[in-house]
């Protein structure tokens, strides 16, 4: 990741990447052009979906995903596919769906600027 983040914040992250798993972003790139059936969710801010995100994805910012994933995805079994920026918040929001009971959720490694890099 390009960012600097404190060195307690990657901490959490690399926790939370202990117990989850990941895909790149060719991986998620090829599951989409298969036409896999999954749900693909960006938790980055408003703003920045709304500045650019991966077409069919749905935006559920990290700070409110956690409140609403139950009614947007009722199924605990389903595939979910979770990006953000560069894979951080992403990581530990999975890990947070994962302790809800969601059995199949993972984190898009590389984040949005994966997906940008693959797709230029």
């Amino acid at each position: 990741m390009s960012k600097k983040h404190s060195k307690k914040f990657v901490e959490l992250v690399d926790d939370a990447l202990s117990r989850i798993p990941e895909l790149s972003p060719r991986e998620v790139a090829e599951k989409l052009e298969s036409g896999e059936e999954f749900e693909l969710i960006d938790v980055r801010e408003k703003d920045e979906f709304d500045a650019g995100h991966i077409p069919t994805a749905k935006h559920f910012s990290k700070g409110v995903i956690e409140r609403d994933i139950e009614s947007a995805v009722p199924d605990t079994e389903k595939e979910i596919v979770l990006y953000c920026g560069g894979g951080y918040r992403s990581a530990l929001a999975a890990d947070n769906l994962q302790k809800m009971g969601y059995k199949n959720v993972i984190s898009m490694s590389g984040g949005w600027r994966g997906w940008k890099e693959l797709k230029e």
